[in-house]
């Protein structure tokens, strides 16, 4: 008789723990998206670099972009964004990565430049070029110094792509193994946080007259120039805050912060995007 009593509570906790994990499964928001068993993030490490966007303390949404992502992934993250933060920044972020991780992470993911272009930070060039001799030899051209013109990153935060050369130069060294991903910045709209920081929409020039879209195809160019992977997500999420009926914004004063739906619909991009990319070699 108590043999079988055992049996019987025994049965009751496991049923009572199996109850227990379907709620927490089922708590998880995977409304709208097919979650994929054998996902190559599955489980991952993942340090994101970013600004207001990523910050977990901002307060557009309950769960930030990332935030779906460790849900539906289990994901381990690694959450360096912080508000107002430019791609000046992103060396700091990483060297608090390393101190805090050392090189426990598969993947590092970038999300920055829309501060950049609100600041006005002008566009810059990638390269300096001047003649160097350099000794070569093809068939007929024996080997000896030939005059060729040769080209060197520049690295300055005194432009948007200096500081993208600065960042990447040290991030590569700091990681030379690990995954890297670029995110363009999305579309942006109005943002009347106060008479110190009113943003005008996209379809306006910045301080230094330029429009946001030079800062998204740097970041599309800095992915052949440095070998990392970008994933567009200014043309893919759909995010769009310049047609007022998107509701993915929560406040009429603000269209540059996505809200939970917003959010949710930047990681599903996010989530499908990711099945192309390894995230640990």
């Amino acid at each position: 008789m108590k043999r079988i009593t055992f049996v019987f509570a025994l049965l009751f906790v496991q049923c009572f723990v199996f109850v227990q994990q379907s709620c927490k499964a089922q708590s998880v928001d995977t409304v709208g998206i097919e979650l994929i068993p054998n996902h190559p993030w599955k489980g991952k490490k993942v340090a994101y670099i970013g600004d207001s966007i990523t910050d977990p303390r901002m307060k557009c949404a309950k769960t930030k972009w990332w935030g779906f992502l460790q849900d539906w992934l289990g994901i381990t993250s690694y959450v360096y964004g912080i508000s107002g933060r430019q791609w000046n920044d992103a060396i700091n972020q990483a060297n608090k990565l390393k101190a805090e991780h050392g090189d426990d992470v598969d993947a590092i993911v970038i999300f920055l430049g829309t501060n950049d272009f609100n600041e006005g930070i002008k566009i810059g060039e990638w390269f300096e070029e001047k003649d160097e001799e350099v000794i070569a030899a093809r068939g007929k051209r024996v080997k000896q110094p030939y005059l060729r013109k040769h080209r060197t990153p520049i690295m300055t935060n005194e432009t948007f792509k200096g500081r993208i050369n600065l960042a990447l130069d040290s991030i590569k060294r700091m990681y030379p193994t690990k995954q890297i991903v670029l995110l363009t910045p999305i579309h942006r709209a109005r943002f009347y946080a106060k008479d110190t920081n009113w943003q005008p929409t996209e379809d306006y020039t910045n301080w230094c007259g330029e429009y946001v879209d030079a800062y998204i195809n740097a970041v599309k160019e800095a992915g052949n120039i440095w070998a990392v992977p970008v994933i567009d997500w200014n043309a893919l999420s759909g995010l769009y805050p310049m047609h007022e009926k998107q509701d993915y914004f929560g406040h009429d004063y603000d269209r540059l912060h996505p809200n939970d739906e917003g959010m949710k619909r930047m990681a599903k991009t996010l989530y499908y995007q990711l099945l192309a990319l390894p995230c640990r070699y």
